[in-house]
């Protein structure tokens, strides 16, 4: 479970493991598939995290490495997920991507908003993301912390 605020580079991460023989199942990809490219509605949100849980299920029960290139902002999202993977025997490794607000906004200033991982972010927004995540600790289960 990739985790991080926008921008902080939890895609880059993801696209490594992909690279490596890795599924990587992705909001802003399923949007952009589905030709979304500006914030979705909530309706929209739910239907493509049920169709992304049920592929996540699909994934690992065939045996395959996934990640899950979310952003898992709060507890109670990273918490849902290992209730849904408890069932299947699979306790997910959270992999922390911690990246300090000014390297954040640097990043957000280069995205146009022309592929799927180029969602482009306001100064303002990124900056709220940043205030309101929630880093996750050691006693939620495996962590990485990546700088």
């Amino acid at each position: 479970m990739m985790c991080g605020p926008g921008g902080a580079g939890k895609t880059t991460y993801a696209k490594r493991l992909e690279r490596a023989g890795w599924t990587r199942l992705s909001f802003e990809v399923e949007f952009w598939d589905r030709g979304i490219t500006t914030m979705p509605s909530a309706e929209t949100v739910a239907e493509v995290a049920a169709d992304l849980r049920e592929r996540l299920l699909r994934h690992v029960r065939a045996g395959d490495d996934v990640v899950l290139d979310f952003g898992f902002w709060f507890r109670r999202q990273r918490d849902e997920f290992r209730e849904l993977l408890a069932p299947e025997s699979v306790v997910p490794v959270t992999v922390y991507v911690a990246t300090g607000l000014e390297t954040i906004l640097s990043r957000i200033g280069e995205r146009r908003g022309r592929q799927a991982d180029d969602w482009p972010l306001t100064e303002r927004t990124a900056t709220e993301y940043f205030e309101r995540f929630e880093p996750p600790t050691a006693e939620e289960g495996p962590l990485e912390v990546v700088r």
